[in-house]
């Protein structure tokens, strides 16, 4: 069967190239692009910061789940259902103005004999940014999907691999290392960066926190000069272009694990 033709990818090209000519030749455009496009940084950090962090995290969950000890699997089980059952906004909310106290609570209690020594100050809320309250949030909510899509992908692999591995004389980590996960990453792969795509999306929710994201600096500066539709046309094009140029080299690279399995 012959390959169709993107002709919504040249649909979209068509709209950036003008969006991008406009921004270059109205100063109104412009002026929204500038202001909007300072906090491309922080909406940058914010999900390779919390995507690493959730990946790592999900990992651990992943293997939990998948332990021989019924503890570990049912705590795991209990924290992929809980938390993919809170929204990621009420979430966030709770992380930072219920976990984040409780959490300076604890290290307060821990760290009493020191404070009443005078060796340390107490540690304060205010101690810990908005801006990693939200990456927390972001860590502990995806997390969860991660850790199910690491589950899945690990099982994928032949129970054969795993047996012939055994004979060989290799350890719990030996197995895993050199042939669980080489063959399970193809897997793993498509659905992980799926995730990166949308976790990039759900950064712009930092912004309920005053975090100075894109979102955030598109939603100030339309308050204050009331074009509501410059700005946030500005936004989504910045959005756009993170999440359609990512979705489609993540693409080229699953094409290219493709052909180097198949080869």
């Amino acid at each position: 069967m012959s390959r169709e033709f993107p002709w919504w990818l040249i649909a979209l090209a068509t709209i950036a190239v003008g969006l991008a000519v406009l921004i270059a030749v109205n100063d109104l455009y412009s002026r929204v692009f500038t202001v909007v496009a300072a906090g491309i940084g922080v909406t940058i950090f914010v999900t390779i910061v919390g995507f690493v962090l959730a990946t790592l995290v999900g990992l651990g969950v992943a293997l939990m789940a998948l332990s021989r000890r019924q503890v570990l699997r049912q705590v795991a089980r209990f924290y992929t259902e809980v938390i993919r059952g809170i929204p990621v906004l009420v979430l966030l909310f709770y992380i930072a103005f219920v976990g984040t106290p409780a959490l300076v609570w604890l290290i307060n209690l821990v760290l009493t004999p020191l404070i009443s020594a005078g060796a340390m100050e107490p540690v304060l809320v205010r101690d810990l940014s908005l801006m990693w309250r939200a990456i927390i949030a972001l860590t502990i909510g995806y997390s969860a999907f991660i850790a199910e899509v690491f589950r899945a992908g690990i099982q994928s692999v032949d129970r054969g691999q795993v047996e012939a591995a055994e004979a060989l004389g290799l350890n719990r980590f030996q197995r895993f290392r050199l042939v669980v996960f080489p063959q399970a990453i193809r897997t793993i792969l498509p659905p992980l960066g799926n995730d990166f795509v949308a976790m990039i999306k759900d950064s712009s929710l930092v912004s309920v926190l005053g975090v100075q994201d894109i979102t955030q600096m598109g939603k100030v500066y339309a308050s204050g000069s009331f074009r509501f539709f410059e700005t946030y046309s500005i936004v989504a094009y910045i959005y756009l272009l993170l999440t359609i140029g990512l979705s489609l080299a993540l693409r080229g690279l699953e094409k290219r694990l493709r052909r180097g399995h198949r080869g």
